[in-house]
């Protein structure tokens, strides 16, 4: 049974109403979010999206279950290595954590617009031009060394083309108003640093998506998997961020993992022509690497971490 219209429109209609029941009822107050909070909405966006696999499996069958599962756990893994760049962010700007939440929030709703966007233009691309894929393939074997390759986390946000754009062209106010991306300033509206850090967040993300839209294209070419895969880890990244911030260097060997899968992927598709990996395989390969990862990352914890920790929340 394909995909039809109505599915895609009550999928999204649930999205928004998560995304509004979060941001206007559960959030409305700005407040710095407890581990305790942050754990137990995880694990309830963990759950739901499992649940949701359960059901793709009814309606779609054991392959399409399987690519959801292994296209979901990409890109939360992908996720969580993005994290150190949130906290990169956050540090820079100083933003106090009950602010952090409201900007995670608007990153992500522009997230899953601009994934959607370019899941519905690779798949058109890749069905009509089916050279493509080598390329594609080729591309996430570079990610993956040059992933490798690289000591974590790199950004500065002093040199984003975005934010030096507003910085010049845009009146900025010197301090943050209330959490406010916009604020009135005699008579004018002027920006906040809020707005500067929501620029930061979302032009970021869509170099996040270079590296995980490749990815999850190359596990599966359906449209709604791949869509609903991404939004499911998407919908998470915020309860995923508070929930480990403070012990992310404990997963200092996942890139490397990351690495690993990327190139695996890349293999898998190159050869996808000639012959098939099987997705239960790939998906115990992916599930391995990630375990093993993990496993390192606690056996061989890091003496010296370099990671910037969040603000306090007091800090304003």
């Amino acid at each position: 049974m394909d995909s039809n219209i109505s599915f895609w429109i009550f999928f999204n209609l649930f999205v928004i109403v998560m995304l509004v029941l979060d941001l206007f009822v559960f959030h409305r107050k700005p407040h710095a979010v407890t581990l305790k909070e942050a754990l137990l909405t995880s694990l309830f966006w963990i759950v739901l999206a499992l649940g949701f696999n359960v059901l793709v499996y009814y309606w779609r069958g054991e392959q399409a279950a399987m690519e959801f599962l292994t296209g979901y756990l990409i890109e939360k893994s992908l996720s969580v290595d993005n994290l150190f760049v949130f906290i990169l962010i956050f540090g820079y700007f100083g933003v106090p954590l009950k602010y952090q939440h409201n900007l995670l929030f608007w990153g992500v709703f522009g997230a899953l617009v601009l994934r959607a966007i370019f899941i519905l233009v690779g798949v058109a691309l890749i069905t009509k031009f089916h050279f493509l894929i080598y390329i594609l393939g080729a591309f996430l074997i570079y990610t993956g060394i040059k992933m490798a390759m690289s000591k974590g986390a790199e950004v500065d946000p002093a040199d984003n083309p975005l934010v030096k754009w507003a910085s010049r062209h845009l009146p900025i106010t010197k301090t943050a108003v209330g959490g406010k991306f916009f604020t009135k300033v005699n008579g004018k509206w002027h920006a906040t640093p809020m707005f500067l850090v929501l620029i930061m967040i979302e032009s970021t993300d869509v170099v996040f998506a270079v590296d995980s839209i490749p990815a999850i294209l190359a596990i599966s070419k359906d449209p709604f998997i791949v869509y609903t895969s991404n939004v499911f880890a998407l919908l998470g990244l915020r309860a995923l961020y508070f929930a480990l911030a403070g012990i992310m260097q404990l997963f200092h060997y996942l890139h490397y993992g990351l690495s690993v899968i990327l190139a695996f992927i890349g293999v898998k598709l190159l050869i996808s022509d000639f012959y098939k990996i099987d997705m239960g395989y790939a998906l115990m390969v992916v599930g391995a690497i990630l375990a093993i990862s993990v496993i390192a990352s606690l056996l061989f914890p890091k003496k010296d971490s370099e990671l910037p920790t969040p603000p306090k929340p007091d800090e304003e």
